[in-house]
């Protein structure tokens, strides 16, 4: 009897009701959603926007509320929207200066979302439509400078494409950082005509760094020869003074050991014998010079003849003997 009670009871309303659990369990699991950091949600409520999802864990509630999806900056479609800051490389852009010069302009665009409601809602692609107005402002700022300014200039179209551009994506949610002028590309006859001027002034350059090494070179030298002269006349006038100042503490000498000599003799107590003496000695040592003239006392003057007789005689003594012969 159990066993035909067993057999009587249908199994398909239970599996049905267990895949029908397991499809709501599944579900349930899909609206559970974890918000990564520096990310944001966009949630609607039956079609209108309800709130906005910061990092953490969130629930959406079945059939009512929906993720609401919008183009990220490089316009590519997203659930959410990334608050980091983001760079948008734009391709170069035709435009014309002032002096009516056609030449290609690339930029780049550092960006962030600061306001996700107004992000979404403000505008359709804003990543497009950035790119757009850049090219506008672009052109409308080079249109009113002349090729050699846009050369020298980047800072300046830099800073007044930034101002420009934050002030027209403000009310789209995104806060313009930074723009930058990455290549600026002439014409090739400009980009020659540059290049060459460019050859010129680096060869211009070059000779005066050469004329100024030379220049500099020359005025070493010479201030080296000055410099080596006046030490070589101080050499000579150094070596003129020692030689003068040599002489005179000779002479000084010679007169300081005359006079303790005369003061020795003095004090001695010489007499008029050895002093006739001593000056028979300098007669003979004058007599052996070459002077002319010799100039000598007048006590000497009789001692001085009868040298003098001494010598002559001496002096005709050879001659008479040759005259002999």
């Amino acid at each position: 009897m159990l066993n035909a009670m067993f057999l009587e009871v249908n199994p398909a309303p239970i599996i049905v009701l267990v895949v029908l659990l397991l499809i709501i369990v599944v579900y349930l699991g899909t609206r559970v959603k974890v918000v990564p950091q520096a990310t944001e949600y966009i949630i609607e409520r039956w079609g209108r926007y309800h709130t906005t999802w910061t990092a953490g864990l969130h629930f959406l509630l079945p059939f009512v509320d929906k993720i609401k999806r919008t183009y990220d900056a490089r316009g590519q479609i997203k659930d959410y929207i990334i608050l980091k800051e983001q760079v948008l490389d734009f391709q170069p852009q035709a435009v014309i200066t002032k002096d009516n010069v056609t030449m290609q302009i690339d930029t780049v665009v550092f960006l962030q979302v600061t306001d996700a409601h107004q992000y979404t809602y403000g505008a359709e692609n804003p990543g497009f439509l950035i790119e757009q107005l850049t090219a506008t402002t672009l052109r409308n700022i080079i249109g009113e400078l002349e090729l050699d300014q846009t050369l020298t200039s980047r800072d300046l179209i830099n800073e007044r494409m930034r101002i420009i551009l934050d002030e027209a994506t403000d009310p789209w949610g995104i806060k313009i950082n930074r723009v930058e002028v990455k290549n600026i590309i002439p014409p090739k006859e400009i980009r020659e005509a540059m290049e060459k001027q460019m050859r010129a002034e680096r060869e211009r350059r070059e000779s005066i760094l050469i004329a100024e090494g030379k220049k500099q070179a020359a005025i070493l030298t010479a201030q080296g020869e000055k410099e080596a002269n006046i030490l070589d006349a101080e050499g000579k006038k150094e070596a003129a003074i020692r030689e003068a100042e040599g002489r005179a503490e000779a002479i000084l000498k010679v007169q300081e050991a005359t006079a303790r000599g005369i003061e020795i003799v003095k004090k001695a107590g010489a007499d008029k014998a050895v002093l006739t003496l001593e000056a028979y000695k300098a007669m003979a040592e004058v007599s052996k010079g070459q002077a002319t003239k010799i100039i000598i006392p007048s006590e000497m003057q009789g001692v001085v003849g009868l040298a003098s007789g001494l010598v002559e005689s001496l002096k005709d003594t050879p001659k008479e003997e040759k005259s002999k012969k």
